[in-house]
């Protein structure tokens, strides 16, 4: 019996206890079927397809990483053979091939249930704006979902699939997350291709992903991610490393706007305990250049770039948008070309501006929506509402970011609230373990099951092109020597012992004080406690030059099987030195003395 939410863990432990994506597709039926809200899906593939498709995947194989995996696609982004109509009836056409996201995805092992539902063309952030009703927030019927990617997000937290792709232009892969407690991961716009996908705007649109947690999100957007010729806004990553202690920037002062929602507030608030109780530090910042930018994207002459979608069918068929989306849309005819280089000056005026944050800061944490809403106020108010939810997720791709939003607890009213983690382009991987381990912190489950076990929270990768070296004394985490290491731009990677085989002394008259490490096969010790870093290669080839005789770097064997660069001690040192490997490690040692 699967669990409620359809993790990808969950889904492993099944198969390897002998179901198949035969049976889990059967559950995915059974579960559509019972779906208490109608608005989720646009399009389903229907059963007796779907069961086709699950008996080709039982043919592929089984080591693929999203093997039999079940997932939803919003109804923006093509799946061959079926219907994309960005929730405007008129203007659907049946694509004639998988969106290059979605065909990484099948080739993967992944399974299409379904085009979800979502505000018409992407133009909005609430899930009210289609012609095939507003998906709600699984958690209370009378209130949004979030949007764009509305149907997306109640799909995976209603446990119909592990995950939904969204897009994200002004923040629809975050909103809808933080309404349904799930993750959404916003990667830096050109990591993940656009091609096939309907735009909203075109030099700005992310794909995302709307998962139970920061693992599996990751997991998902790596097999979407690399380099895609056909998509012209697409980037080879450049990936940018955070250090182990990230400097975390916070709203102060004027700028903390929740527009009344005293349950967001502190959600934010405790988060940020959280973060800092994680080992980040907080560090308020001016968020006005910031929210500045933000406003451009639908008050300055970008609304125009959403015309440029649909301009032909816009010119003939402006009876067939909804109301709202025709009025944003329209409002194009207000801007120039003039307008649209002045908007451009303006945007990179405030790169400017924001820079010296990004010099005293490592990554942002903001609200993901200082609010939320009925469906009812939302229609009462569209523009006005929408424009609160999208106070701190607007400006992120305008200035090339990358995001993950988490999960930040419920609050009395049993609504929940999100943060966003946001940092500098292609950090991606490294905002990761900081995002995972503040979403576990908060302990508020996975979607409608508030539960739910999380998985582990991701380890940062060794970024392509850095050297990991493993450290062993005065280098480790809080020692004298740690800033060798994070000066350069060092990342701890992660915290293990070397295998058996081993023994540390504490080395006489070093200064700071020193161990040696000691390779003797045979030996059968507990291992020696290591921390495991990357530096950029320039850096780390710098680092070894500087180290002083009688220790170098040789290789070390570690506890899971693993071969690394490491330091250790040519044994003529060890006259007059203190074996010290009873101690477990350096640390161990030092807490003695």
């Amino acid at each position: 019996m699967l669990s409620k939410m359809m993790t990808l863990d969950a889904l492993r432990a099944a198969y390897d206890e002998g179901a198949t994506p035969l049976d889990v597709i059967e559950e995915v039926i059974a579960r559509r079927t019972a779906c208490a809200d109608p608005a989720v899906f646009i399009c389903q593939v229907a059963d007796d397809v779907l069961r086709v498709a699950a008996g080709a995947v039982m043919e592929m194989p089984r080591d693929l990483p999203l093997w039999g995996v079940p997932f939803a696609v919003k109804d923006n982004i093509d799946v061959a053979g079926l219907p994309t109509t960005a929730a405007c009836p008129a203007y659907a056409y049946e694509a004639a091939a998988d969106a290059t996201v979605v065909a990484r995805l099948r080739a993967a092992g992944a399974i299409v249930i379904g085009k979800t539902n979502l505000d018409q063309f992407a133009t909005g952030l609430n899930g009210t704006r289609s012609p095939h009703g507003a998906p709600r927030s699984v958690f209370n019927s009378a209130y949004v979902s979030g949007g764009s990617s509305s149907g997306s997000a109640v799909a995976v937290a209603s446990g119909l699939c592990t995950f939904a792709l969204g897009t994200d232009t002004a923040g629809s892969g975050r909103v809808p997350a933080a309404f349904n407690n799930l993750v959404g991961i916003k990667p830096t716009p050109g990591l993940v291709p656009n091609t096939g996908v309907v735009p909203a705007c075109r030099s700005v649109d992310v794909v995302t992903v709307f998962a139970g947690s920061v693992g599996d999100g990751v997991a998902i957007r790596r097999v979407m991610d690399g380099y895609d010729p056909d998509d012209p806004f697409s980037r080879p990553a450049a990936p940018v490393a955070l250090p182990p202690r990230p400097r975390i920037g916070v709203l102060d002062g004027a700028e903390r706007e929740f527009f009344g929602n005293t349950e967001v507030e502190a959600a934010y608030d405790a988060a940020m305990v959280r973060a800092e109780a994680l080992g980040a530090t907080i560090v308020p910042f001016d968020y006005a250049p910031f929210r500045e930018a933000a406003a451009l994207l639908y008050e300055g002459p970008w609304v125009a770039e959403r015309l440029a979608a649909v301009e032909r069918f816009f010119a003939t068929n402006q009876a067939d948008f909804d109301p709202t989306v025709r009025a944003i849309i329209a409002a194009a005819d207000g801007y120039s070309a003039v307008d649209a280089f002045n908007g451009l000056y303006r945007l990179n005026e405030i790169r400017q501006q924001v820079a010296p944050v990004w010099d005293a800061v490592d990554a942002l944490l903001l609200p993901t929506s200082p609010t939320t809403c009925t469906v009812e106020d939302m229609r009462a108010e569209p523009i006005i509402r929408n424009s609160e939810f999208g106070r701190y997720t607007n400006f992120v791709n305008l200035l090339g970011l990358a995001a993950i939003a988490v999960p930040a607890g419920f609050g009395p009213s049993g609504l929940p609230a999100g943060v966003t983690l946001i940092g500098p382009g292609f950090c991606d991987d490294a905002l990761a373990p900081l995002a995972g381990a503040l979403h576990a912190a908060a302990q508020c489950g996975i979607g409608r099951d508030r539960g739910a076990p999380l998985p582990a929270a991701p380890l940062p990768d060794c970024p392509a092109g850095w050297v990991e070296i493993a450290v062993v004394g005065a280098h480790l985490s809080g020692m004298a020597l740690n800033t060798q290491l994070t000066d350069p731009g060092g990342v701890l990677l992660r915290a293990t012992t070397t295998s058996p085989g081993y023994r540390l002394y504490a080395l006489p008259d070093t200064t700071p004080a020193k161990p040696g490490l000691i390779a003797e096969p045979g030996y059968a010790g507990d291992g020696i406690e290591v921390e495991v870093w990357a530096l950029p290669a320039a850096a780390f080839g710098r680092f070894v030059a500087n180290i002083p005789a009688p220790l170098g770097i040789g290789k070390l064997s570690l506890q899971d099987g693993s071969t690394v660069s490491g330091f250790l001690c040519e044994p003529r040192a060890l006259e007059g030195a203190e074996e010290i490997t009873s101690f477990g490690g350096w640390r161990g040692y030092m807490a003695r003395r």
